[in-house]
């Protein structure tokens, strides 16, 4: 039936913007990291997503969801700040901050809120519909 491969769509895309999720809150939980284990201040990580492909009987490739591709760091400098007292800072007094910036942080965190809430709203009328169809075969 094409409502659970909708489902199944939309289950995958909600998945995707739960890592995203993760990533975003893992992003504003290190904004002050300034040392971490592979050296220097923490980099920020994006989710890299790509269509999940299922080939058909008739050896056509269809869309079947929604996959992360890859985890990267982002590879934009990180900021310096002058603060002398900081126990990271280099001989003239500067820190090498995470290149971590909370309002983009915020703003992605408030669009992947919305696409897993529009993924649940299709998985629900989904299910909906589902039932509706029970229904109408007991009648």
């Amino acid at each position: 039936m094409r409502i659970f491969r909708s489902m199944a769509t939309s289950a995958s895309g909600m998945s995707a913007e739960r890592l995203r999720l993760d990533l975003i809150a893992n992003n504003i939980a290190n904004v002050y990291t300034t040392r971490t284990e592979s050296g220097g201040p923490y980099r920020r990580k994006v989710a890299v997503f790509a269509e999940a492909l299922e080939q058909a009987r008739s050896a056509r490739f269809s869309g079947s969801g929604v996959k992360v591709a890859a985890v990267v760091e982002d590879d934009s400098p990180p900021k310096v700040v002058y603060d002398p007292t900081h126990p990271d800072a280099n001989a003239e007094g500067f820190v090498q901050m995470p290149n971590v910036n909370p309002v983009n942080e915020l703003v992605d965190m408030m669009t992947a809120t919305r696409a897993y809430e529009a993924n649940v709203t299709v998985f629900n009328a989904g299910k909906t519909m589902a039932l509706k169809a029970l229904e109408i075969g007991r009648g």
